[in-house]
């Protein structure tokens, strides 16, 4: 290192760091020698943490604020460093900006297509990709666990790992959350929370906090969507035939418009209204034709109780017969399939026409003279 240069860290009393760049999470302040001032000023922004480190192990950590460095704010270093009353010559210690900002539109994909097992289709593969944010919610385990003794750590350092994290949590969720190929549009907000909830304790041993999970798309291979596109298209034709029919009158409008086709296309057009005329024939032959009448609704049966007994079942006109023998009277209790219990025949709608045809009890004999 030049003299001017250690002249010059000799002479700074100004700690701070002025971030221009989008991707640095962490930046080691440069100093000769890691010499610092006793009594210098230490500038932490918005946005930042100060950590301190002696000799390897973490020290100090400062949040966002302007501190002038003195025993009484470096309770730590100075534990580690010996310091005694009235220590004012400069220290060692190496300072690192942390960055806590959010990074945002970190991007996730699966590189392989995930396997599982769809409830509609069977046995698929899907891709999926989209976006996260984190930040730093503990400057000195990020240090620790992922930094270490790099001075200039970037967004690049993390993310191959963090992607990492997130496709294997999301093929999880996916594969457990059963959902069909179809719905999983309608739930890639649950999709996210879900991946969130699972991954955050894993960012949070780095030191770090998942601050959003986005999935922005789920697919399917391109011949399924190749055939699944050719299965919508049919659902939108719907009738077949009569699709064919209205290709057919327009393949006939054509040939009618062309004349310099000659014969061949007039015998062409007149094969094909013929085919037409067949086809519209049958269509009205089996118009012609009466529909056959729906086969008739079985009869209503019921069950009667008789003497702690069930009997039946019997459908009404069998009830009706012994209701005019008397052994069927609207006290009767009954049952039948849709009931929750047994039923007073006579509340019973079905049977009321049996009572009505039940006749009344003969008059009595007239007195004798």
């Amino acid at each position: 290192m030049s003299l001017w240069r250690k002249i010059k860290g000799e002479l700074i009393d100004i700690i701070e760091w002025l971030d221009d760049s989008r991707d640095t999470m962490v930046y080691r302040f440069e100093r000769y020698d890691n010499e610092i001032k006793y009594g210098a000023k230490l500038i932490v922004r918005e946005g930042q943490a100060a950590v301190f480190v002696n000799k390897g192990a973490l020290a100090d950590v400062f949040p966002p604020g302007t501190y002038t460095l003195q025993t009484d704010n470096l309770p730590i270093l100075s534990t580690l460093q010996g310091w005694k009353h009235g220590f004012e010559s400069p220290f060692k210690a190496e300072v690192y900006f942390v960055n806590t900002r959010q990074f945002t539109d970190l991007k996730w994909g699966t590189r392989n297509p995930i396997m599982l097992r769809d409830p509609e289709f069977g046995p698929i593969r899907l891709r999926a990709f989209g976006t996260y944010a984190i930040r730093v919610s503990d400057p000195g385990t990020f240090i620790r666990e992922i930094v270490g003794t790099d001075g200039h750590f970037t967004a690049d350092g993390i993310t191959n790992q963090l992607r990492n994290l997130v496709v294997s949590r999301f093929t999880d969720v996916l594969a457990e959350s059963g959902l069909a190929a179809l719905d999983l549009a309608a739930n890639y907000d649950e999709l996210g929370d879900f991946v969130a909830e699972r991954i955050r304790p894993d960012f949070q041993a780095y030191g770090l906090d998942l601050t959003s999970m986005l999935v922005e798309n789920i697919s399917l291979p391109p011949a399924v969507e190749e055939a699944l596109d050719k299965r919508t298209s049919m659902g939108v034709i719907g009738n077949l035939g009569a699709y064919t029919q209205y290709q057919a009158a327009q393949a006939m409008e054509q040939a009618a418009r062309n004349p310099a086709g000659g014969g061949a296309a007039e015998g062409m057009g007149l094969g094909m209204g013929f085919a037409m005329a067949g086809q519209m024939a049958q269509g009205f032959g089996q118009a012609a034709q009466p529909a056959s009448p729906p086969p008739p609704p079985p009869p209503v049966a019921f069950h009667v109780a008789v003497d702690g007994q069930t009997t039946g079942p019997f459908d009404v006109n069998t009830l009706a017969q012994q209701a005019r023998a008397g052994q069927f009277t609207p006290d009767s209790l009954v049952w039948k399939a849709g009931f929750e219990g047994w039923k007073r025949a006579g509340d019973v709608p079905e049977l009321q026409a049996v009572f009505a045809q039940t006749p009344p009890p003969p008059p009595p004999p007239p007195p004798t003279s």
